[in-house]
């Protein structure tokens, strides 16, 4: 039952669509996943903005936050209880920014499989792949049966399996951890600090391992969609995490202390 909910809520449209994309951008399965990105960062636009203004909000509270943990900063339970007294004054979500992330982890699921479906090569996938198209919409019916098989190469790649070069793994990290750079909130918390910096690490190259093994198509998606987020972010929040720091006031009183002691 569930796996023929996902077939005909997730599968079958992004299969369809792939195939309709593709026809209408020059028979190019690459231009086809790039116009899929867009749709899906249209269609999720509402709640990316939420996300944007939820981080925008966090960084404007970020000298208040870290105040609160200077002052607290020997009891945990009392700065926990002041943080979110103050999220609560101001109305900022912490957790705001996960939604848009939640979401569109069944749009790479589904795309993954439906990558794998439309660039079959054998009588057996093609088989398949006639099953999942809507025969019902005639120029739908038309497009497949003018298109199919689809041709899987862009560039170097095969776009049904990983880049063999390592390039897209490469371009992969750099997307995420600039944009995980980005909405990085400065704090005053020597453990929070460094968890956000561990984050900052793990996340892109845990994202990069995947793109090693997983479609190229996929990678794509990745790569744009994150260049696409990165933009948005930049309009909405500026450069965020990727501004220098301000060096914090009592490594900058102990920095003055060594130089009057030198003299």
């Amino acid at each position: 039952m569930i796996g023929q909910l996902w077939t005909i809520i997730i599968l079958e449209p992004l299969i369809n669509l792939s195939v309709l994309l593709y026809s209408l951008l020059f028979n190019n399965f690459a231009l086809a996943i790039v116009g899929l990105t867009i749709l899906v960062r249209l269609i999720t636009y509402p709640l990316t903005w939420k996300q944007l203004q939820s981080m925008r909000a966090m960084q404007e509270l970020s000298p208040k936050l870290q105040a609160l943990q200077k002052k607290y900063e020997k009891d945990r339970e009392k700065l926990t209880e002041e943080t979110m007294k103050l999220y609560r004054e101001h109305g900022v979500n912490p957790a705001g920014g996960c939604l848009p992330s939640l979401v569109q982890l069944p749009v790479w699921i589904g795309l993954y499989q439906s990558i794998y479906q439309v660039l079959g090569e054998t009588p057996e996938q093609l088989m398949a792949l006639s099953q999942h198209i809507y025969h019902s919409v005639p120029f739908l019916h038309e497009i497949a049966r003018r298109t199919i098989p689809l041709n899987s190469r862009f560039l170097w790649l095969n776009l049904a399996r990983p880049d063999p070069y390592y390039i897209l793994p490469i371009l992969v990290v750099a997307v995420f951890w600039l944009q995980q750079k980005m909405s990085t909130v400065p704090s005053a918390d020597p453990q929070q600090a460094s968890m956000s910096q561990t984050m900052n690490i793990m996340m892109p190259f845990m994202f990069g391992f995947f793109t090693l093994r997983v479609s190229s198509g996929l990678a794509i998606y990745w790569v744009v969609s994150g260049v696409l987020g990165i933009i948005q972010q930049y309009f909405v929040i500026g450069s965020g995490g990727l501004r220098a720091q301000p060096v914090a006031e009592g490594k900058e009183d102990g920095g003055k202390k060594k130089r009057r002691g030198k003299r």
